[in-house]
């Protein structure tokens, strides 16, 4: 039997969670250093974004006439794309070009090293009070591509930036994911000892 519409209004404890409420934080890879206030600038620049998803790669296994059953054996992280309103001097367009270049040189095409280039990007959600409730860290992230911006006679609008992440893994950095980690770090030791006896 289907809920009434008060038991619905019930499971909400809280506010719905808002698209518009987030944030983030690129910081300047050292060897970009001169261009820190154009990474600062970004924050504020960034008009869309996305939370990293995950996911799971899978082999099939079929024993005797049972179905068919998946097993994980392999974590993929999502790339992440970041949106970014482009200025009328074109500073976000040019420092990620920069950035680009420092990746991978047009000189010679030679990649560098990743500690190079590499940094964690933070994207935060926030309640409509402006508390922040859930934290997501891209560790060792760098741009993995960046689009072609349209020029049109006929538009009026502004350039959009959008930037693609590549990245090694994500954490979820709330302090409910904090406490989660410190638990599950008390419970291995635990077993960790337990077996010793």
């Amino acid at each position: 039997m289907a809920g009434s519409i008060n038991d619905f209004k019930s499971s909400f404890k809280t506010d719905v969670a808002r698209p518009a409420k987030f944030d983030v934080t690129i910081p300047v890879p050292l060897v970009l250093a001169p261009y820190i206030t154009n990474g600062r600038n970004l924050s504020y620049r960034c008009e869309a974004a996305e939370l990293p998803g995950r996911t799971f790669e899978t082999a099939e296994k079929k024993m005797g006439s049972a179905p068919v059953e998946k097993f994980p054996y392999r974590t993929n992280f999502t790339e992440v794309t970041l949106t970014f309103i482009v200025s009328d001097d074109m500073n976000e367009k040019i420092f990620f070009d920069l950035w680009m270049e420092l990746i991978n040189p047009s000189t010679n095409f030679n990649f560098q090293y990743k500690a190079n280039y590499a940094v964690d990007v933070s994207i935060n959600q926030y309640d409509v009070t402006n508390n922040l409730t859930y934290a997501a860290v891209l560790r060792e992230a760098f741009p993995l591509a960046i689009n072609q911006l349209d020029m049109d006679w006929t538009s009026d609008g502004y350039h959009k930036l959008a930037v693609v992440f590549a990245y090694k893994q994500w954490n979820n950095n709330t302090v409910q994911s904090l406490g989660q980690n410190l638990a599950q770090s008390a419970l291995s030791g635990l077993v960790t000892d337990l077996t010793r006896f």
